[in-house]
């Protein structure tokens, strides 16, 4: 395969989707699967959402959660346990109505959420003061039936995802687990996937269906649509009702348990995949990239070859030793420029090039991929690598927050308001609280109130919309 037929044909700024779903298949993150909706997650694609989910048991284990595991069928007698929380998913499911030739008795549904089978368990393994808090954590996939618009990582029929459920005691300590996962969700996009977002609450209208209130991270994509990167819900006693999730307290007074349930999902490589890719394809944060460095070894024949190769092979075993990951491409069939190329292709944070004349000259040469940027590198300076490397993380993290806050405006004016959001981006805008408002602007304008960021409240305003006065300044944004 060419270097053309290899390489991305379509640039990000002209054509964002076709220029996304190029970069998932010829970085090769992933590829469709058989199925329509459906996607097989390749090595590079999988080991991201491994480091991902590394960080975050061992933030969830500081908190006292602890993983388990949950059956992917659940009967229809269970969902409909709380019905106004299934309405929401009872489209979207995929129900299992034979084994083998014969028909089975109950439909099982597979699962769209685990939330009533979860609860079911809990109900049983909860009887006193004593067992709570239950903090538990699940990684495993959903399936919802997205079948028209897929995209990968964005929008498939299944998915990777983790979800937490806790039980308290009391309202207070289950609200305040609610913003301790938002704040390990916050912290880690963007610390490893150096993303920044907007935290805050969901409108009632966009909240989670059977939650009391749900938060929300938010971050706005580069062609302007925002992305829900993540939710960590308060569920009050919704579901500890109609589950008969209870507990006896020190008196022996028997009292309905408070919860909560957040989740993740591989939506987050998605976003990666967006926020930082350019036209050479996939730019990856040193934290999560599979592979940190690469090094390319450069000569012309066995000479050149038997100078090159053992001073490759020391620095590789060098870094090694610091846990940096390291991968040396010695494909003899391949030219060099093929090989800068395809590792360009592949987001590799850090390429070092060394050839004969890099070893008369004691050094070699280190190519940034975030920003292209080639410089020499003494042999003697090896251990600059992890540095150089977190520095990268740092100004990757500063450039998708600078593309952040160029993509965000405040307005006022609806008139205006429906003229820009033709183009995308973040508007805050004031709004008066009021259903009737926040449906309009739907309706006419396809957005809709993605965020109400924390400590945004302000009655010094008016709602953009009907001009009475305003209560807060919510985010508004079309979305993915």
């Amino acid at each position: 395969m060419g270097k053309e037929e290899s390489g991305i044909t379509v640039s990000k700024n002209s054509d964002f989707s076709e220029w996304y779903t190029q970069v998932v298949l010829k970085a090769k993150l992933a590829d469709y699967a058989p199925v329509k909706g459906l996607i097989v997650l390749r090595p590079d694609g999988y080991s991201i959402w491994e480091s991902l989910r590394s960080t975050f048991d061992k933030k969830f284990a500081k908190n006292g959660i602890r993983n388990g595991f949950l059956p992917i069928l659940i009967p229809e007698s269970l969902l409909g346990k709380e019905e106004k929380h299934f309405a929401g998913f009872n489209p979207e499911v995929f129900w299992v109505t034979h084994s083998g030739d014969n028909k089975i008795g109950e439909k099982l549904a597979l699962r769209p959420t685990s939330e009533t089978l979860a609860y079911t368990m809990y109900s049983k393994w909860i009887q006193s003061w004593r067992d709570l808090p239950l903090k538990m954590n699940f990684w495993n996939t959903a399936l919802r039936a997205e079948i028209k618009a897929t995209k990968p990582f964005l929008r498939t029929s299944e998915f990777l995802w983790q979800e937490g459920h806790t039980v308290h005691a009391t309202q207070e300590e289950a609200e305040k687990e609610v913003m301790i996962i938002l704040e390990i969700y916050k912290k880690t996009v963007e610390d490893e996937l150096a993303i920044p977002i907007v935290t805050g609450k969901k409108s009632e209208k966009e909240k989670f269906v059977g939650a009391e209130y749900t938060t929300t991270m938010e971050s706005i994509m580069p062609d302007g649509k925002a992305l829900q990167m993540g939710t960590s819900h308060f569920l009050g006693q919704n579901f500890s009702k109609p589950f008969e999730v209870k507990f006896a307290d020190k008196d022996n007074v028997e009292h309905f348990a408070w919860q909560t349930s957040w989740g993740v999902s591989w939506r987050l490589i998605g976003a990666m995949i967006m926020t930082h890719g350019d036209d050479k394809g996939l730019v990856l944060p040193p934290k999560v990239a599979p592979m940190q460095v690469v090094i390319v070894p450069i000569y012309k024949n066995d000479e050149g070859k038997d100078k090159v190769l053992p001073k490759v092979d020391e620095i590789r075993k060098n870094l090694e030793s610091k846990e940096i990951r390291v991968h040396v491409d010695d494909r003899n069939e391949l030219s060099p420029g093929y090989k800068f190329n395809d590792w360009e292709l592949k987001g590799v944070p850090l390429r070092i090039e060394i050839g004969p004349k890099d070893i008369e000259k004691q050094s070699m040469v280190i190519a940034k991929r975030h920003n292209r940027e080639k410089s020499s590198l003494s042999f003697s300076e090896i251990g600059k690598i992890g540095e150089i490397l977190d520095e990268i993380q740092v100004e990757m993290l500063k450039k998708a927050k600078d593309q952040a806050k160029d993509n965000t405006t405040s307005i006022s004016d609806y008139s205006e308001f429906k003229s820009k959001i033709e183009d995308g981006g973040f508007f805050c805008a004031p709004w008066c609280g009021k259903l009737e408002c926040e449906e309009k602007i739907k309706e006419e304008t396809g957005a809709d109130i993605r965020v109400i960021p924390f400590g945004c409240e302000n009655i010094n305003k008016k709602c953009m919309y009907c001009q009475e006065q305003s209560i807060s300044i919510p985010i508004f944004a079309r979305g993915y």
